[in-house]
C-alpha cells in the first residue's frame, strides 16, 4: 500500500503548552483513517497540520512523498482537499459556484478540461443537484455540509482531509455521506476523517487513531481500538461495544430508566 500521508513526530505548542505531542501516523492509498477522541484532544490541530495551514513546532507532514512545508499552496491543493468544520462562504455564490471553486488549483493545466465533469459528478454524488442554483447562504447546516463535501470531491485530489463530514446531518444523510467517502477510498484515495460519532467510525473506518491529551493513545482496526475499556478511559464515561447486524456499535452506558 502506497503511503500518501505520513506524519512523523508532529508536535504543536500553543501559548507554551503542547497541543499535539510526537504524533505519528501513515495513511495509504485506499485507506480510510478515522480520528476520534474527546474535545480538546488535538483533532482539529491535526487537521490544520495536515492541511498545511499550521506550522508545527516540530515534526513533519508529507503529502504524496513530499514534505508539505516544501510545497506551494497550489501544489498542496493539487494533492489534498480539505473539508473544514465550518462551511462559511462570503458573497452570494450559488452552490454550483461554490463547488466550481475547487477547480482553481487546476487553472492553466491540462486538467482544466475535467472541470465541468468534475463539478457535475460531485454534485450528483452528494445528492445536491436539486439546489445547485440556490444561494449557498440559504441552505440548512446539513445541506451546506453536503455542498462543501461536493467541493472537496470536485478538487479530485489523491488525499482527502475531512473534519466532521457528518456534522449537522440526520442519520440518512450521515450514512450517505460516509458511503460517498468510502467510495472515494475504494477509488484509491487516502482519507483522514475526524469523526465524533463513534458508531460511524467503528462501522466505516479501515483504521482508527484515538487521540487524547494531544497524543496518540491507540491506532489499529476498529476491533482493536473501539473497545469499551479503551474508549471508556479516554472519554471518561462507561462505554458498551458490541456487534449488531454485522457492524460494531459503541454507545455510552446509561442508567436504566425508572419504570412507571
Amino acid at each position: 500500500m502506497t503511503a500518501l500521508i505520513s506524519v512523523d513526530g508532529l508536535t504543536v505548542h500553543r501559548d507554551g503548552r503542547p497541543v499535539l505531542a510526537d504524533v505519528a501516523l501513515t495513511v495509504g492509498a485506499g485507506e480510510l483513517r478515522c480520528v476520534v477522541g474527546p474535545n480538546g484532544a488535538g483533532k482539529s490541530t491535526l487537521v490544520a497540520a495536515l492541511s498545511g495551514s499550521l506550522t508545527p513546532t516540530a515534526g513533519t507532514v508529507s503529502l504524496v512523498g513530499d514534505d508539505i512545508a516544501h510545497l506551494s499552496p497550489v501544489e498542496q491543493a493539487r494533492r489534498r482537499a480539505v473539508l473544514p468544520q465550518d462551511h462559511v462562504v462570503g458573497g452570494a455564490f450559488t452552490c454550483r459556484e461554490v463547488v466550481q471553486m475547487a477547480r482553481y488549483p487546476w487553472n492553466r493545466t491540462p486538467r482544466n478540461a475535467e472541470d465541468d465533469d468534475a463539478v457535475a459528478e460531485a454534485l450528483a454524488r452528494c445528492d445536491v443537484e436539486a439546489f445547485a442554483e440556490r444561494p449557498f447562504a440559504t441552505l440548512s447546516g446539513g445541506e451546506r455540509a453536503r455542498v462543501a463535501l461536493a467541493r472537496v470531491l470536485a478538487q479530485r485530489t489523491p488525499v482527502l482531509v475531512l473534519d466532521e463530514p457528518t456534522a449537522a446531518m440526520d442519520p440518512h444523510f450521515a450514512e450517505s455521506v460516509m458511503a460517498v467517502v468510502t467510495a472515494r477510498r475504494d477509488e484509491g484515495c487516502a482519507v483522514v476523517a475526524v469523526v465524533h460519532d463513534l458508531g460511524l467510525a467503528a462501522a466505516y473506518s479501515d483504521t482508527v487513531t484515538v487521540l487524547a491529551d494531544g497524543g496518540v493513545v491507540a491506532t489499529g482496526s476498529p476491533e482493536e481500538t473501539m473497545t469499551a475499556e479503551l474508549l471508556g478511559e479516554v472519554y471518561g464515561v462507561a462505554m458498551a461495544s458490541g456487534v449488531v447486524a454485522g457492524h460494531r456499535v459503541v454507545v455510552p452506558v446509561r442508567p436504566p430508566r425508572p419504570r412507571n
